[in-house]
């Protein structure tokens, strides 16, 4: 990935709906070009995806929790993700290290559904315990990294 690329997955960053055109007039290079190398960057993993952003709480899903999960012994840790991403309210799942072998960013509409959210996730088996934390509110969310240089990239200084 060159410095052209890296402008580009940043502009798309900001604005995945940016036209090939003014990604073009901003990297200095024609459209299908930079078509061309957004379907390289796509091709590659490096695009995984566009989506809109939107206000959870405008859609009726006001309550933010995290879900720790802390497994027995037996886990078969395969089906315990299956299991998970089967369950359409958690946003997602971090596969950690310590005491708590996942993290679940979940949201609901009310408490009464987090309740049932946290006994069908304690009800996976495998899964010894929970822990949930509750959100009161989101400060930001989703906050843009920086591109490493190539060089970062490669862990070179």
């Amino acid at each position: 990935m060159d410095e052209i690329d890296r402008t580009i997955v940043n502009l798309l960053r900001a604005d995945g709906r940016t036209s090939y055109a003014e990604l073009a007039r901003r990297v200095g290079l024609t459209a299908p070009s930079v078509q061309d190398r957004v379907v390289k960057l796509e091709r590659n993993g490096i695009i995984t995806g566009y989506k809109a952003v939107i206000d959870s709480e405008a859609i009726g899903l006001g309550i933010t929790a995290l879900i720790g999960i802390i497994p027995d012994n037996s886990a078969d840790h395969q089906d315990i993700c299956e299991r998970l991403r089967a369950i359409p309210q958690i946003e997602s799942c971090y596969f950690l290290a310590g005491v708590e072998c996942y993290q679940l960013k979940v949201r609901v509409p009310k408490m009464a559904d987090l309740e049932r959210l946290i006994h069908r996730v304690g009800a996976i088996p495998g899964v010894a315990q929970t822990r949930t934390t509750i959100t009161l509110s989101t400060k930001w969310e989703d906050r843009q990294q920086p591109l490493p240089s190539d060089g970062e990239a490669r862990g070179v200084d």
